[in-house]
């Protein structure tokens, strides 16, 4: 079977949460383009976060989309959205893709219909709570009480498991933590990275980047306080909470951008000295965006950066979380040379015609083996 001939496959999409914009809704994106006539089922939406072109989608929200201020206090509605996602009818489809950090996953399908899901990841709040605590700064009452949240939720999420026909993941990290949390095995899918909106430069400027959620687990604030020190041009083009707290610990070398257009965000790419990268990520589409404009990345030398950054062609590492090693990488990277053209090459292994013929061959596999197996 071929998604691509003439059997015509019914296909629905269906994700988490629509009410920020990060790497998993620019992952939806591609999907979209995939199926574009796919309904996309999530639990709500909020147009106004999201590019125009989103309302003219077919998206169906759950009954959470009817509960006070859930697009802006979605965590405090945490108990339903298992039964948020098991409402759905997702009768009449061949083919259910999820694209899930969250539970999305637990979608109930007709023993007709195959679901594959895009696992971003096993939920970090359910499979390794306290680490998710302390990386989203969570203590008080609410870290006291989530234990008691978490757990029948975790139950819930080992039960369902079994309703996924295939899982991908989409970093050899997120495949150990299917394995670990799951007992099952996974396909390999890297993220998309969009080549095409990144021009290598010859010339190599004297700032430094970040392109991030200002939010505590992406550890900018290793970054700021290192450039404190270094007295180095930072730039921070991104939005988030941490925003006005960062800012204030900030010395007049680190400057803040806010939501920066994609066109200006390219030639930022193109003109930095280096991209920084002071978090663990899953994967991490922002320094492959910066490596497709031939820059190279500091990534702090865990999770998804040990995948898509080559030390010494395209990058460099730092080992320990701290402002310190983030500021000896820095100085590394003073006395380095790269070649741009190498950089670009390496980024284009994760180009957009890359993952489109990557997902869409494992989606025939995962529909043949299937429909073999349901006969």
């Amino acid at each position: 079977m071929n998604l691509q001939g003439k059997e015509r496959v019914r296909v629905a999409l269906v994700h988490d949460w629509l009410n920020q914009y990060g790497g998993a809704e620019r992952v939806l994106e591609v999907l979209h383009d995939l199926f574009p006539t796919a309904p996309i089922y999530t639990s709500m939406f909020a147009p106004e976060v999201f590019p125009p072109s989103y309302r003219s989608w077919d998206i169906r929200t759950s009954f959470l989309q009817r509960l006070p201020q859930v697009t802006r206090k979605h965590q405090r509605y945490l108990p339903f959205y298992p039964a948020a996602f098991e409402t759905f009818d997702l009768s009449g489809y061949d083919l259910v893709l999820s694209n899930s950090s969250g539970f999305c996953h637990l979608v109930r399908t007709p023993p007709a219909t195959c679901h594959l899901n895009y696992c971003l990841t096993p939920p970090r709040f359910l499979w390794n709570l306290s680490a998710y605590l302390d990386r989203e700064q969570i203590g008080g009452l609410l870290r006291r009480v989530l234990p008691l949240v978490v757990a029948p939720l975790r139950s819930w999420d080992a039960r369902a498991r079994q309703r996924v026909d295939a899982f991908v993941a989409i970093s050899q990290a997120v495949q150990q933590r299917i394995r670990r949390c799951y007992g099952r095995e996974s396909g390999l899918v890297y993220p998309p990275v969009d080549c095409a909106q990144f021009t290598p430069s010859h010339e190599r400027g004297d700032y430094y980047l970040i392109v991030s959620r200002l939010v505590p687990y992406k550890r900018v604030d290793l970054a700021v306080q290192a450039f404190n020190r270094l007295g180095l041009p930072l730039l921070i083009a991104g939005t988030g909470r941490d925003r006005a707290a960062l800012e204030a610990r900030a010395a007049p070398n680190v400057k803040f951008l806010g939501r920066v257009p994609q066109d200006e965000l390219a030639a930022l790419y193109a003109g930095c000295r280096a991209f920084l990268f002071p978090g663990e990520e899953d994967f991490g589409i922002a320094p492959l965006e910066a490596q497709a404009a031939g820059r190279p990345v500091i990534a702090y030398a865990a999770g998804g950066a040990l995948e898509t950054v080559v030390a010494g062609q395209t990058g460099v590492f730092f080992h320990e979380p701290t402002p310190e090693a983030l500021a000896a990488a820095v100085e590394q990277v003073e006395g380095m040379r790269f070649d741009h053209r190498d950089i670009r090459r390496h980024a284009e292994e994760f180009d957009l015609p890359v993952f489109r013929r990557r997902l869409m061959a494992t989606i025939d596999a995962a529909l043949a083996a299937y429909r073999a197996a349901v006969r």
